[in-house]
């Protein structure tokens, strides 16, 4: 199931939200909330993306080590992308 995620990151991390949370469970598992989960596809979705993923398929149903790296990568990347078209815009 990573794999085909990842294939979809490729489009963008919504449609990947999309595939994860219609063909599998993941985003239940590492979300409880509906809310929550609702805000990350909407706010930050690459971090939700990243948050998921390892939560399910790193070790123990956790997000340890440097899993948190990487979601912090993403959450960077969020950022970059809401700034990035700010100052582009000038």
């Amino acid at each position: 199931m990573p794999c085909l995620i990842a294939l979809f990151a490729l489009i963008g991390p919504r449609v990947a939200l999309i595939f994860t949370w219609l063909f599998s469970g993941m985003i239940g598992r590492a979300i409880d909330s509906f809310w929550l989960a609702a805000l990350g596809f909407l706010l930050l979705p690459w971090t939700t993306l990243a948050y998921v993923v390892f939560y399910d398929v790193g070790a123990g149903r956790e997000v340890v080590g440097l899993e948190w790296f990487v979601v912090g990568l993403a959450f960077v990347a969020d950022l970059g992308s809401y700034v990035g078209g700010r100052w582009s815009r000038g």
